[in-house]
């Protein structure tokens, strides 16, 4: 189903609060026009570097294309008055990034906040790249009730993160029974986490499993070919996995 565009949005920061009382800060960009009735959501989920524009951006990308979308900063507990945001997201990356369970809790923080929105239809997407990939794979195995689950080249998703990788990140093959939702994955085949071997891995266990899912490699693409401020960037991978994208939450979000 196609959702109708619209070039009028509203967005900036709001704040909310998590599972344990933290006020998360987040980004929060929505389709200015309610007139064309309830809408689904989007939990966009940062990359490791952390809360930055680029992220912002593709929340406005969503609104634009007739969601709400919301970016939660995951770093919001290591921030706060007189803390610059890189200062919080190194304190975060030195220690790995976010622990896996309190990035579930946060996640599913971030979907209620949508679904109680007025023009929200109570069905939540969640999208993320790179370390944000295999997190949406994690939020979407953890029983949180969402109706889509968007991975982009997201590590350590059949293997753990090796030494001096810079993230303490494990396996995510044992909750892979636990996937409720349909998952889509767009992967560069020049990318080596994951490379095209672990994606087929991942691929294989699904088969087995019996669950949905929708997967494309990219060839000429590695890491990070989203990313327009980067030499990795490939723009007719990008176009064609967005065109995906809007068509997959299409069908699973209206």
């Amino acid at each position: 189903m196609q959702i109708a565009m619209t070039n009028g949005i509203q967005a900036g920061t709001v704040h909310y609060p998590a599972a344990d009382g933290a006020q998360i800060e987040a980004y929060l960009a929505v389709p200015q026009d309610s007139a064309d009735g309830p809408r689904g959501g989007v939990v966009l989920i940062h990359h490791l570097p952390g809360y930055d524009e680029a992220t912002r951006e593709f929340a406005r990308t969503f609104a634009v294309h007739g969601y709400n979308a919301v970016v939660p900063n995951l770093y919001s507990r290591e921030g706060g008055p007189g803390i610059a945001p890189e200062d919080a997201a190194a304190a975060v990356r030195a220690e790995g990034g976010v622990p896996d369970e309190r990035l579930i809790a946060d996640v599913g923080t971030a979907a209620a906040y949508l679904r109680g929105l007025e023009t929200a239809n109570g069905k939540v997407g969640v999208i993320g790249h790179c370390s944000g990939g295999r997190q949406a794979l994690l939020v979407a195995c953890a029983g949180l009730d969402l109706q889509a689950a968007v991975d982009n080249y997201g590590a350590f998703v059949m293997l753990d993160s090796p030494e001096g990788s810079g993230m303490r990140a494990t396996s995510l093959e044992s909750r892979l029974p636990e996937l409720s939702c349909p998952l889509l994955g767009n992967f560069g085949a020049d990318d080596k986490f994951p490379s095209p071997e672990q994606t087929a891995q991942l691929a294989a266990v699904l088969d087995k499993l019996g669950k949905p899912y929708d997967f494309k490699t990219y060839e000429g693409a590695g890491h990070a070919f989203f990313n327009v401020n980067r030499t990795s960037y490939r723009p007719e991978a990008a176009m064609d996995a967005w065109d995906r994208i809007f068509e997959f939450y299409g069908t699973h979000l209206s």
